[in-house]
């Protein structure tokens, strides 16, 4: 079984609505270069909170060993996780999952980055890692509204950014997919993550093409011994074939598994 660290947070911030940035620092973090991939994080050791929480990898900091994760304070764990404060420790289990293939794309080559709420995070390493690649980035990102936006700085960095919010406050008015129909955009490779509705519209947009999705799921053990977190495979007339998101994923490729 994989090992945890008690990491220790240097960093612990709101950035927006509900939305906390924290950082984290630790050994393992060395071990954390595959973007996509996600830690599962044991809350305190309260009793009523036995399972850890999933939190995509948003970065990594090789030089200082600095984990940067972002999540939203919405349940009971993850509101526990915003009170904690700098210089406590928290225990990580990590790195878990299969992240987006960078081998997929040519130094280059443009990969055209679609994120949707708490599932952008994990697109910032990735544009990171593919922007030293030599690859060109393209980010659309998809809010509820603007008080619920972050990161837009640091994407608009990396490549040409987009935003789009349901109601309209910021960028372009309705989702993602609004964004991808009025705007011209050249790519080569589509990487994505955000809630079901979104990759679904997005892997029906983009079958048949370079395209990969990293899945949200609520998680037991985060290692492939629980069965909570299975998906079927499409194609599967029978339905006994099956994907384990924490350990088979959570990225796949396009077409592969039933959203």
């Amino acid at each position: 079984m994989r090992q945890t660290e008690r990491m220790t947070i240097t960093s612990h911030q709101r950035i927006a609505d509900g939305i906390y940035e924290m950082k984290v620092t630790g050994e393992r973090v060395k071990e954390m270069t595959s973007p996509g991939q996600f830690v599962h994080v044991k809350v305190d050791d309260g009793s009523e909170l036995l399972l850890r929480r999933p939190l995509s990898i948003c970065h990594v900091d090789e030089q200082t060993n600095e984990l940067t994760l972002l999540y939203r304070a919405e349940g009971q764990g993850t509101k526990r996780l915003a009170q904690k404060a700098r210089g406590e420790t928290v225990d990580i289990l990590g790195p878990l999952g299969q992240g987006f293939p960078l081998e997929a794309i040519a130094s280059g080559e443009t990969a055209l980055l679609i994120g949707g709420g708490i599932g952008v995070p994990p697109l910032y390493y990735l544009a990171k890692r593919l922007k030293a690649k030599g690859c060109h980035v393209i980010n659309v990102l998809g809010f509820q509204s603007a008080k619920d936006s972050f990161y837009y700085e640091q994407f608009s960095q990396l490549g040409t950014t987009y935003v789009a919010t349901v109601d309209g406050t910021a960028g372009t008015k309705g989702f993602v997919t609004h964004v991808l129909d009025q705007e011209v955009l050249s790519y080569n490779v589509v990487y994505s993550c955000g809630p079901t509705p979104m990759l679904k519209a997005v892997s029906e947009r983009f079958i048949g093409e370079r395209a990969f999705i990293s899945m949200e799921e609520r998680m037991g053990c985060g290692i492939g011994a629980c069965f909570a977190c299975v998906c079927h495979v499409t194609g599967d007339e029978a339905g006994t074939a099956y994907r384990k998101i924490c350990t088979d994923g959570p990225v796949f490729p396009v077409g592969e598994v039933v959203l």
